[in-house]
């Protein structure tokens, strides 16, 4: 069954997946939260992409220092979410900017996800484009990092990431959920909807409510058909 990425989109938030990732004892998904949206009503959802930097020091001659991320982004499908791992925080690797969004764009990708630098943020805000980032810098990545693997396991913001798994980010942070969790089953609903209820009725309880109303998202997840599951 084909998950229906927009309309969980609309559901889900970070909260309840970390909570529900927890109960299943995955309980490293949630990546560091020096990871911030570019703005804070940016949420995506989407199959990972990945793209492994290390740090350069110079472009040799004759090299494309772009290569394999051009190889990456040409092979973008719609809905894929690209992350990239930089070994972050960094203070000087910066694989994005107002070039790969555009593009990222153009092939139907939904948002993306690095722990290291951004660029060009007000074009990045105007394009209406989710971006989550471990920091905000001007530079140019050619002679000082290089994506050297793609489509390979990584750790970004200390969550190890493999292609098939699934990417979840809005303004709380940035959660991964493990590609031999996703379930496609109308009963993997329930179990993630009793989660949240559970969730919900902890921060009634905390707000000394005597009956916590019921969310109408954790409601609807009630016939969710594609969630966590195990």
């Amino acid at each position: 069954m084909k998950i229906d990425f927009d309309d969980l989109r609309a559901r889900l938030y970070t909260a309840v997946l970390s909570d529900t990732l927890d109960s299943l004892g995955r309980r490293s998904q949630a990546m560091r939260p020096f990871i911030r949206p570019l703005s804070e009503d940016d949420t995506l959802f989407g199959p990972v992409r990945t793209g492994l930097f290390m740090p350069r020091y110079e472009v040799a001659e004759g090299e494309n220092p772009y290569e394999t991320e051009i190889e990456l982004m040409d092979d973008l499908r719609p809905g894929d979410v690209p992350v990239f791992a930089c070994d972050g925080p960094s203070e000087t690797i910066a694989p994005w900017g107002e070039l790969l969004t555009t593009a990222a764009i153009a092939r139907g990708a939904t948002g993306f996800v690095t722990d290291g630098l951004v660029r060009d943020v007000r074009a990045m805000k105007a394009a209406g484009f989710p971006v989550f980032h471990g920091g905000i810098g001007p530079l140019d990545s050619a002679g000082r990092s290089k994506m050297m693997q793609r489509d390979v396991p990584i750790s970004c913001a200390g969550v190890l990431i493999r292609p098939g798994d699934l990417v979840f980010g809005d303004v709380d942070g940035v959660v991964i959920i493990p590609g031999d969790l996703i379930e496609p089953t109308e009963i993997a609903g329930d179990r993630r909807a009793s989660c949240a209820q559970s969730h919900q009725v902890e921060r009634g309880e905390r707000h000394g409510e005597d009956q916590p109303r019921e969310d109408p998202a954790i409601h609807e997840s009630r016939t969710t058909a594609a969630v966590i599951g195990r």
